[in-house]
């Protein structure tokens, strides 16, 4: 967190917080939703400034209550989130890659949706992969260590329990991939994907 902003939050501690103005979509764009956006349920305006989504990006993080927001100085500006808290990106040099801009040199484990969507856990943050990027990584993919066909992983996602185990391969690790269906994921992993204040006391 930036310097300023826990100064800010010493200063100003009782501001109240945001919520439903900013949005993180399933290939990691933030978004600005605008009064409009939040009455018609739309995703709202990519946000495009350089500096600005530094800023947010560095000041990301999570309440107790798995609730994501962005530290905006004295206030937190709450997330919805269309997918996880984190999206990843993969890059054949880098591997997989942040939208916040933090490369993962670890993975602890991995998952695929019933759609076939690349879900990624690193401690604590839990990553869908952006779903443009797949081909690029199923080479990654591996069944009795040779990468996985298209027809093989059809039958892995159609058939659970038999077909032949579906690994991984990162950084020299191979993971195990479980099955997670898409809409258990906030359930699954403990976040919030619309947050909304707290009930008044």
């Amino acid at each position: 967190m930036d310097d300023a902003v826990k100064q800010a939050m010493a200063k100003w501690p009782n501001v109240p917080h945001c919520f439903g103005w900013l949005g993180l979509d399933a290939r990691g764009y933030w978004r600005m939703r605008d009064e409009a956006a939040q009455r018609l349920d739309q995703p709202g305006d990519r946000i495009a400034h350089v500096a600005l989504l530094a800023f947010i990006n560095r000041n990301y993080q999570s309440d107790a209550a798995g609730r994501w927001y962005f530290q905006n100085g004295p206030q937190r500006v709450y997330v919805n989130l269309e997918a996880t808290p984190y999206i990843a990106h993969f890059d054949a040099e880098q591997g997989f890659v942040l939208h916040t801009g933090q490369r993962l040199d670890r993975l602890d484990a991995g998952w695929l949706t019933e759609r076939g969507q690349l879900v990624l856990r690193a401690g604590a943050c839990v990553a869908l992969l952006d779903d443009r990027d797949t081909a690029r990584c199923l080479p990654l993919l591996q069944i009795d260590g040779k990468p996985a066909s298209d027809d093989a992983l059809l039958d892995w996602l159609e058939q659970p329990g038999a077909a032949p185990p579906l690994m991984l391969a990162y950084c020299a690790q191979q993971h195990l991939l479980g099955r997670l269906a898409y809409d258990k994921l906030a359930n699954h992993f403990g976040f919030v994907a619309r947050p909304q204040p707290d009930p008044p006391v």
